[in-house]
């Protein structure tokens, strides 16, 4: 069970500073994260410990992650996003 305080840090941590991060990571934690399978929600946790720069780069498809877990929430990620636009 994700905990009130556990959600806060995670969205602090979510808020990277790149406005196209920003804009996939903090609506998914906020919106989708608790609803997460506990390794979901770790993999989130472990993403959220790379690089900005990386990051961007496998959300915007330019390269995609060794690490399938990573693979895997970035999926969910832009699943989320999608889903959001389509309202």
């Amino acid at each position: 069970m994700t905990t009130e305080t556990e959600l806060n840090r995670l969205f602090w941590h979510s808020r990277r500073g790149m406005l196209e991060l920003d804009e996939l990571l903090v609506p998914f934690v906020r919106e989708a994260y608790a609803g997460l399978a506990a390794d979901d929600q770790a993999r989130y946790e472990k993403l959220l410990s790379c690089e900005d720069q990386d990051m961007f780069g496998w959300f915007m498809r330019r390269n995609q992650p060794d690490d399938e877990d990573l693979q895997k929430i970035i999926g969910l990620v832009l699943e989320h996003s999608r889903n959001r636009r389509r309202g």
